[in-house]
């Protein structure tokens, strides 16, 4: 297949990244453009990359094979329809949509046009949980913990759909059970939506998860600890490290995973075009973001319901 023609839509923090990337894929896309509408927090990308600079999206419908959508949340439906509508497939940066609605919507267009329709939750490209994704099988316990700076970004969305939704997305993948309670509370720090947000999901084959995510700490921490049958499993996704610590009789062994660190981006955008040249499913595709997204509004639902938490 010739080089797929792709297009970045929104040059913000994540954008900028998406575009970084592609740039580094010659081999496989040929950047045919990228829109934001500030051109002149963005024009210096014209040189960098050797690209041209839209501010309306919509002149690029019918002219790319694909494109990264980058845009702010409530904007994630709007951009991507008409992408899709025209024929493009469409990587978009989680959440998927803002409604279940939305999200379903996005997923028909897909599937009626033939097109594929990735979500961009990133970890599951990350090196580290890759490497523990065949040991990690029936989890009975599963511990959480996203922590970052103040991004002062992405502050349309709360913690939950910013930053604990990606947590969401991995463990839904983990436990093959359907969720049978949830429990949740959250505090406004510094903005109108919750900046902290502790979670506890109880699926219903027994499994526990308990999940704190916050975009107020003064560190970046992001870490999950999974605890099977006389085994557990500690991941570092910023480290890319993972340990398998084991039952030995009365002892305990610990073990380090073999793990060739790489950056979970790129794997992420070379996954994407990998299935549009080769047609397969995306390992996150819009189902498993709607699936995600579903509980993400459920948790979010439960910490505004009660006055006491915000």
């Amino acid at each position: 297949m010739d080089k797929v023609n792709v297009a970045v839509i929104g040059i913000g923090h994540l954008g900028s990244r998406h575009l970084k990337v592609y740039s580094e894929l010659t081999d496989k896309v040929n950047i045919a453009g990228i829109c934001d509408i500030n051109l002149e927090r963005t024009g210096h990308f014209i040189h960098h990359y050797k690209v041209s600079l839209l501010n309306d999206y919509r002149h690029l419908l019918g002219k790319v094979d694909a494109v990264s959508i980058c845009v702010p949340t409530v904007n994630h439906f709007s951009v991507a329809k008409e992408f899709l509508e025209h024929g493009a497939h469409v990587l978009v940066e989680k959440p998927i949509t803002t409604t279940l609605k939305e999200a379903d919507q996005l997923i028909a267009i897909a599937k009626r046009k033939k097109l594929k329709l990735q979500v961009g939750h990133v970890e599951r490209f990350n090196s580290a949980f890759q490497a523990i994704q065949d040991t990690a099988k029936n989890p009975l316990f599963i511990e959480c913990h996203r922590l970052n700076l103040f991004p002062n970004r992405s502050l349309d969305i709360g913690v939950v759909m910013d930053l604990m939704i990606h947590d969401i997305d991995i463990v839904l993948g983990l436990v093959n059970s359907k969720i049978r309670d949830i429990s949740a509370v959250g505090v406004k720090v510094l903005t109108n939506l919750e900046d902290i947000a502790n979670v506890r999901l109880v699926f219903k084959n027994g499994c526990v998860c308990n999940l704190t995510a916050s975009r107020v700490s003064d560190d970046v921490m992001r870490k999950i600890r999974i605890f099977l049958n006389d085994t557990y499993i500690s991941l570092d996704y910023v480290k890319q490290e993972a340990f398998v610590y084991k039952k030995n009789g009365l002892a305990i062994s610990k073990n380090a995973l073999p793990i060739e660190k790489e950056e979970p981006l790129k794997k992420e955008l070379e996954s994407f075009i990998d299935c549009i040249r080769e047609d397969k499913k995306p390992i996150v595709s819009g189902v498993e973001g709607r699936q995600a997204l579903e509980i993400a509004l459920q948790i979010s639902k439960k910490i505004w319901k009660n006055p006491a938490n915000i």
